[in-house]
């Protein structure tokens, strides 16, 4: 029997290019629908958002609804915290999961080390579109495209709220007036800033590539100082009353405050002498604050319903957080860079859809160390080397924060020559029992009972029958610095402003507590 060699060849050459061509088809079809299955992500960042100002925080008059629908659609984080609060420091810390002595930015007014590698740099790896729209604010007046971004939109420094600058009643250091860095090219700011950054965002997510899932962070100006709201929102609150309560400096000093804290209440962060203004008021502040938090309120509104029209609401990730706390008043200062609750304590809110329980309060303590592995477990990207946080992405679909329950974190702020009325602070938070140590102060260190003082007015750390928990602090203090690379401080050049100024009106310099006193 004769057998046609060529025409058996090409009936195999058929057969295998056929079963390749099948193959290929479906292993297409699987990659494109792992692509398609891989969740979108939106992170929007408000800056200086303090963790009890939510109406679903039970706040007595702001309206914050489409925040609120945050929490009952996903998980509202109840004790999450920043590691720093102060702007530059905790962005840095959210976008490469470092403590500060680590990123080592520890002021506003120093550019991030171009080798730090930031967490959206995975998400391209993996995939990813992604687009920076908002406040960068690292690097004094840097807004240049920075790396891990495909799209961006940013402003030097604090930017504006208005491009006339309309509705404010001081000048921070740092605002500017000359809009927009898009994508390397200067345009001019045409409206409210916090309505701008969401149109910018609009206008991105509609012209995004539909066939790859996308990173988008915003990150709004508000409610940064001097707080300036929309004009339609606008004396919103002018006749409510501050929730908050101020203690007298006799309060103060029977509650064993460190005289840094005491002094602090006559200076430019302090009740006495806000922002070096006479006649300062919290109150009237406050009520600003509050009333621009309405317009970032809207945005997240926006936003979310733009995702559910495109009917992408089911596979994005949606989170919304504070960069850092702000004090009102609390301990008689204002502005943050502080351990304490109302600085160091933000909001954290994360809506996934059939991963993340709907409506199910989280309870495990979170730090903005955290974001970073967090978002890269959820989209299946890549690890980051060299971090100090940890994902928290399987407890928060569990609902589970049992793996939490012991935890504790790292607080630290590094004395600025700008600011000098706050001393070097390091902390231990998280647990019942805060532990603040102050750096290079002939003062008083610091132990709070949150169980018993939430407001962090009874210091204890003259109290005999809790020294024990003084040096089990302590030892985790320094074990957490030591794990972490933290045995050395930052020293970075001066740069910016200096406000030293007391009012010779107020509060008087604090004396020493009669602990250190002798008895001889």
């Amino acid at each position: 029997m004769q057998i046609d060699v060529s025409t058996t060849q090409s009936r195999t050459c058929f057969v295998i290019g056929f079963l390749s061509l099948v193959l290929t088809v479906c292993l297409g079809s699987y990659n494109t629908a792992t692509a398609d299955s891989r969740p979108n992500i939106l992170f929007v960042l408000c800056d200086d958002h303090r963790f009890d100002c939510l109406g679903v925080a039970g706040h007595p008059f702001l309206e914050t609804p489409h925040l609120d629908a945050m929490a009952r659609d996903g998980a509202m984080l109840r004790r999450a915290y920043v590691t720093t609060s102060l702007c530059s420091p905790s962005r840095a810390s959210i976008l490469t999961g470092q403590y500060a002595h680590n990123h080592r930015v520890v002021d506003n007014y120093h550019a991030v080390d171009p080798n730090l590698v930031f967490f959206p740099q995975s998400l391209q790896e993996a995939g990813y579109q992604t687009a920076f729209i908002g406040k960068w604010h690292m690097g004094g007046d840097i807004d240049d495209p920075q790396r891990g971004f495909d799209h961006w939109v940013s402003f030097r420094g604090q930017g504006t709220y208005w491009p006339d600058g309309h509705g404010t009643t001081r000048e921070v250091p740092q605002t500017t007036y000359d809009g927009f860095n898009v994508n390397g090219k200067r345009v001019p700011q045409r409206g409210y800033i916090t309505d701008e950054l969401t149109d910018y965002s609009l206008d991105w997510l509609n012209k995004r590539d539909p066939d790859k899932p996308f990173f988008l962070y915003v990150s709004h100006k508000a409610v940064h100082a001097d707080f300036v709201p929309a004009d339609r929102h606008r004396g919103r609150y002018d006749n409510e009353t501050l929730p908050i309560e101020i203690p007298t400096t006799e309060a103060m000093e029977t509650g064993n405050k460190p005289m840094w804290v005491r002094n602090q209440r006559n200076s430019r962060h302090g009740v006495d002498f806000g922002y070096n203004l006479p006649g300062f008021s919290p109150e009237v502040y406050y009520r600003r604050y509050c009333e621009s938090l309405l317009a970032v309120d809207e945005s997240v509104g926006r936003l979310r319903e733009f995702l559910k029209q495109q009917e992408l609401a089911e596979n994005t990730i949606v989170v919304y957080m504070g960069d850092n706390g702000f004090q009102f008043g609390d301990h008689g200062l204002i502005d943050k860079r502080t351990a304490y609750e109302a600085s160091a304590k933000v909001p954290l809110l994360v809506v996934a859809p059939g991963k993340v329980p709907a409506g199910v309060p989280f309870d495990g303590l979170v730090g903005n160390i955290d974001i970073a592995p967090t978002l890269l477990e959820a989209a299946q990207a890549p690890k980051l080397n060299n971090i100090n946080g940890q994902s928290v992405w399987q407890a928060l679909c569990s609902g589970d924060a049992s793996a939490l329950k012991d935890r504790t974190l790292l607080y630290e702020y590094y004395w600025e020559r700008n600011y000098p009325h706050t001393p070097t602070l390091h902390a231990i938070i998280g647990g019942r029992f805060k532990y603040i140590r102050c750096h290079g102060l002939w003062d008083r260190d610091e132990l709070y009972d949150l169980e018993s003082d939430p407001a962090e007015m009874r210091n204890l750390i003259h109290d005999s029958s809790y020294a024990k928990h003084v040096e089990s602090l302590n030892q985790q203090l320094w074990h957490l610095l030591k794990n972490s690379t933290g045995m050395e401080m930052p020293l970075l050049e001066d740069h910016g402003p200096r406000f030293p100024l007391r009012d010779p009106n107020q509060s008087p310099q604090a004396t020493f507590p009669k602990q250190y006193f002798s008895e001889q």
